[in-house]
């Protein structure tokens, strides 16, 4: 079997032409703190998640990607701006901006791993602005926030007609 090198240009336009047929969508990164784009490392999100599971097959353990493709494009859906933010060696999973309002959100299958809640509550704790912020995992016990920070069921998201979430 030979082997080819992709290079980075032809990369990148096969990436555009699968943006452009609406079969993928990029996030690209947002400086919190510098309020910026930064440059390219994008991460990636289906259009549908069928299509995932037919290149990788389905992968129970991956139901943490599915959720936040899900709430990606559920913000899509809603009218928003999305990023993947960053603020100092930390992610926070999307930066949603619809106008000059701001919300951020962290994806997760569960905190009620105290590490995992950490490390959830962690990013959004570090931004110093007064925009909501959000943790959406799958949990359904009745969870607090923290910190002004809310904690949201996906069911509870996904069921905000509204989009007050």
């Amino acid at each position: 079997m030979c082997s080819q090198v992709l290079s980075t240009t032809a990369l990148y336009k096969y990436i555009d032409a699968l943006e452009n047929a609406l079969i993928i969508h990029s996030a690209k990164p947002y400086d919190i703190k510098g309020k910026r784009l930064l440059k390219r490392s994008e991460k990636f999100y289906l259009s549908d998640l069928g299509l995932r599971h037919t290149v990788l097959g389905y992968k129970e353990n991956d139901i943490s990607q599915m959720l936040e493709n899900i709430v990606y494009l559920e913000l899509l859906r809603r009218g928003y701006e999305v990023y993947v933010g960053k603020i100092n060696q930390f992610e926070v999973d999307f930066v949603a901006k619809k106008g000059d309002k701001i919300k951020y959100y962290q994806v997760s299958y569960s905190i009620l791993d105290k590490l995992v809640a950490e490390r959830e509550f962690r990013s959004l704790e570090m931004i110093e602005d007064n925009f909501d912020k959000y943790v959406i995992t799958m949990d359904m016990l009745e969870l607090k926030g923290r910190n002004g920070i809310k904690w949201l069921n996906i069911i509870d998201f996904l069921e905000d007609i509204e989009g007050n979430s």
